[in-house]
């Protein structure tokens, strides 16, 4: 693509950033390689465009019916077989690998129970609870582009607070999030007051405005959604038909929005106003722009991949992802922007629901009865309760405590893998110290686990379920496997240094940040886990 003049200013795009949105729609560690020659200048703006939950095969079924946005990105250059490579797939962990091109075993960001709580870092006028980058380990793209220039300027935002802070690291530049008070704050690790633009964008009374509106079918033709509008499994077994209202009462409206697709619009509107007003992409250093939509997982958690619901939110999505861009290359001249765009994680099906997904094998795994036995059998022998836990597929265990009551932890971690092996809905059980003799070039899913964890912070044992099985308490559609529909994202580079095409090679979210740098011709200051995807470079 050749670097396109900057457009004239569109006054409806201008409106858009004063409106509030109603419903809507290389080896390791190589060095980057030399600018290309199509570029004059390093780009100005880079902008880093996330959509939490959005699976890697959801534009190939929806995109006979997409105008916007998600088909403009769709003609850069995709990279269709994207993965992130680790293994608990959630928002905390995937948010912090984009932009410091590195798996959680390096970034420290293991799940989200992990991931940016933080209560000496409240939020400004409370609506949440406090939170900042201190468990991330290492430095960002935004750290890279500081070192070569102090000027570089970067401006986060999203309607989570994990969402909005671990793209930018550890850095203190601007992040956004929504409050449950109605409000985007931040918190006091960044700032003691919130800057006079979002104090205005605040203002405007976004929940009083959306207090008993309607979310309904984007497409009058209620034949364009395959899916049906009646599945009882979904949403809890309540309110599972369209329309959805939005609460009457504005204090409830502000911590339902959330599950709405007019906060993708909001999210939208901040970062627009956001650019403007901190200036960004207008040089002389290049900024960044981290903009982090969270609708999509909300409804699929809720609805489930296969719901009618989410077919619409990706269809609205896609039309304000339209406006975002139109606004963006309204504003900055797109010859100077560099666009990545990506997913923190996909999703499973609710297991009582015929899916896209082959999840007819599906179980509601129960390892409480095990885990009930286990304690007592080791209290019995005089260790306290709790010397052995598991969360999030991970098995603890309390190593002094056993030792101290001569019990050998190697015969107990033996034994529960044996016996967890047997739990219907178990894939595998491994011991963390045996990962390691695993041949991760074949084995995608010991790959997956030695990626997720630092030494300090690394399990007794990993327990992984067969594919689309999930814990028997969970009531609602999720993710956070090592498997393929939890790992597959879409990777999108689209900007004039990038050569547009589709691409079936194996990359990796962690590639991002890699080639990013390799195009600005900026050096990371640490070792990189992901590496150049050079074929997408012009």
């Amino acid at each position: 693509m050749r670097p396109t003049r900057r457009p004239a200013p569109h006054p409806a795009a201008r409106a858009a950033l004063l409106a509030v949105a109603l419903l809507a729609a290389a080896p390791l560690g190589a060095q980057p390689a030399a600018r290309p020659a199509a570029q004059a200048t390093r780009p100005t703006l880079v902008v880093l465009i996330t959509i939490d939950q959005l699976r890697g095969d959801y534009y190939d079924r929806f995109r006979r019916q997409l105008t916007g946005g998600l088909a403009r990105l769709y003609r850069g250059a995709v990279f269709t077989n994207g993965h992130h490579d680790h293994a608990i797939t959630e928002t905390a962990p995937g948010h912090a690998s984009l932009l410091s091109g590195r798996f959680p075993s390096s970034t420290g960001i293991t799940m989200n129970a992990f991931g940016v709580a933080d209560p000496q870092a409240p939020l400004l006028g409370g609506g949440g609870p406090g939170a900042s980058p201190f468990r991330f380990r290492g430095s960002t793209l935004t750290d890279w582009l500081r070192v070569e220039d102090p000027r570089t300027r970067a401006l986060s935002v999203s309607r989570k607070d994990r969402g909005a802070i671990l793209p930018l690291g550890r850095a203190k530049q601007k992040a956004f999030w929504w409050a449950n008070d109605g409000r985007f704050t931040t918190s006091t690790y960044y700032a003691d007051t919130l800057p006079a633009w979002v104090r205005e964008f605040n203002g405007r009374g976004a929940a009083e405005h959306l207090a008993g509106q309607s979310w309904t079918l984007l497409l009058a033709d209620s034949s364009a959604y395959a899916e049906p509008d009646s599945v009882p499994a979904e949403s809890g077994g309540e309110n599972f038909t369209f329309p959805h209202d939005i609460p009457a009462d504005p204090t409830q409206a502000a911590q339902a929005l959330a599950g709405f697709p007019v906060m993708d619009s909001l999210t939208a509107d901040l970062a627009l106003a956001g650019l403007q007003a901190e200036s960004l992409g207008t040089g002389p250093a290049t900024d960044v722009l981290a903009v982090s939509f969270s609708t999509t997982d909300a409804v699929g958690h809720r609805f489930g991949p296969d719901s009618r619901e989410l077919h619409d939110q990706i269809l609205r999505l896609d039309r304000i992802l339209g406006r975002f861009l139109d606004s963006l290359y309204t504003l900055r001249d797109s010859s100077q922007v560099l666009i990545a765009f990506t997913s923190d994680h996909g999703v499973g099906p609710l297991p009582e629901v015929r899916s896209h997904d082959p999840n007819g094998s599906a179980r509601r795994v129960d390892l409480r009865p095990l885990l009930a036995a286990t304690d007592s059998a080791l209290r019995a022998r005089g260790v306290p309760a709790g010397a052995l836990a598991f969360a999030e597929g991970g098995v603890q265990l309390d190593r002094a405590a056993l030792a101290a009551a001569r019990v050998n932890a190697d015969s107990v971690l033996d034994a529960f893998g044996a016996a967890v092996r047997q739990v219907p809905g178990v894939l595998r059980a491994d011991r963390w110290d045996r990962l390691a003799q695993a041949d991760t070039a074949r084995d995608a899913i010991a790959r997956r686990w030695r990626h997720m964890f630092p030494p300090d912070l690394a399990p007794a044992m990993v327990v992984t379920f067969t594919p689309y099985s999930v814990d028997v308490r969970t009531t609602y559609a999720t993710h956070g496997t090592p498997h393929d529909y939890d790992t597959r994202v879409p990777i999108i580079f689209y900007g004039p240094a990038f050569k547009a095409g589709r691409y079936d090679r194996y990359a990796r979210t962690a590639d991002i940040a890699a080639t990013l740098a390799a195009v600005l011709s900026v050096h990371p200051t640490e070792r990189l886990d992901g590496v150049v995807l050079r074929d997408a470079i012009r």
